[in-house]
C-alpha cells in the first residue's frame, strides 16, 4: 500500500517551519500526522520596541481612556501588553485582525469586541470594520514593519489614528545545514507564514530549486512573497496554521495520485 493511502501523503517530505515556539511545534505535529519531517528553523525574531519611552507613553494614554478602539494585529503585541501589564478600560473596545489574535487576546484576559468574519487580515478589519464606529480615537500597536494598510484604511473611514511601534521584528540566520538541506533539494516543501519570513527566505536561501514547493499561509503573504522575488506555489484559504498543512497536503495527494 502507497503511504498515500495509508493516510500519510506527506510520507517523505521534509518541510521547513520558518518559526518556533507553540506555533511551531503545533505545525511540526500536524505534519507529523501527516508523514512528514519537520524541519523547525525560526527565520524571525522579536525584540523590544526601539523607543520604548513612545510606546509607554501611548500604553499610559490607552489606560487613561484616551482611545476609544484598540486594534490589535498579532499576538506577540498581546505578549507586548501582558509584559507592560496593560488594563484596557471598559469605555475602549478591542478589535482583533482575526481569530488566532482574538484568541490569544481572551487567552490573557482580554475581551474581543470585533473580528472581521470573512477575511483575517488588515485588509479585512478594515473592510469590515462596524458601521456603527466610525468616528472616535484608535490606537494600533504593530511591528516596527508594518504596512501601512490598516492606519491609512482606518483613517480614510474617518476614525483618528495613532500608530506606535509595539516590538520590532528581526532576522534570524538559519544553520548551516539547514541551508545546505534548502539547496540541495532535501528539503521537499517551504512554508512561509508572513511576508517578514518570506524576505528572509529570499535574503537566506534564494535561489530555491526548481522542485522545492512554496506555501504561503494567505494572499497577502503571497503577495509580499513574490514581490520579494520567491515564487509561491500554494495559497492557504485561510490564515490558519491548519489551511496552510492541509493545502500541503492537497497538494501532495495530487501529486500522488499523477504517480499511481
Amino acid at each position: 500500500m502507497s503511504p498515500h493511502r495509508a493516510g500519510k501523503p506527506l510520507a517523505g517530505w521534509r518541510v521547513l517551519v520558518p518559526r518556533g515556539g507553540k506555533w511551531g511545534d503545533s505545525v511540526a505535529a500536524t505534519l507529523r500526522s501527516y508523514g512528514a519531517v519537520p524541519v523547525i528553523a525560526p527565520m524571525i525574531n522579536f525584540a523590544s520596541a526601539e523607543n520604548p519611552i513612545v510606546l509607554s507613553d501611548a500604553l499610559k494614554r490607552l489606560e487613561r481612556g484616551d482611545f476609544d478602539w484598540l486594534v490589535i494585529t498579532s499576538a506577540t503585541t498581546v505578549d507586548v501588553l501582558i509584559s507592560q501589564q496593560v488594563t484596557v478600560p471598559s469605555t475602549t473596545r478591542i478589535a482583533a485582525v482575526g481569530e488566532t489574535t482574538g484568541a490569544a487576546l481572551a487567552l490573557a484576559g482580554y475581551r474581543v469586541d470585533f473580528v472581521p468574519e470573512t477575511d483575517n487580515s488588515a485588509r479585512g478589519l478594515v473592510k469590515e470594520w462596524p458601521a456603527s464606529a466610525i468616528v472616535g480615537r484608535v490606537l494600533i500597536p504593530q511591528s516596527d514593519i508594518a504596512e501601512p494598510t490598516l492606519v491609512a484604511g482606518l483613517a480614510t473611514l474617518g476614525l483618528e489614528v495613532e500608530y506606535v511601534a509595539a516590538y520590532r521584528t528581526v532576522g534570524v540566520p538559519v544553520s548551516e545545514h539547514v541551508a545546505a538541506d534548502v539547496a540541495s533539494g532535501r528539503i521537499r516543501a517551504v512554508l512561509l507564514t508572513s511576508g517578514s519570513v518570506a524576505r528572509q527566505v529570499q535574503s537566506q536561501l534564494a535561489p530555491l530549486p526548481d522542485d522545492t514547493v512554496v506555501a504561503a499561509i494567505g494572499p497577502r503573504t503571497a503577495f509580499d512573497a513574490r514581490s520579494a522575488g520567491i515564487t509561491v506555489h500554494l495559497i492557504a484559504e485561510s490564515r490558519s496554521a491548519i489551511s496552510l498543512v492541509e493545502t500541503l497536503v492537497e497538494h501532495a495527494l495530487a501529486e500522488g495520485t499523477k504517480h499511481d
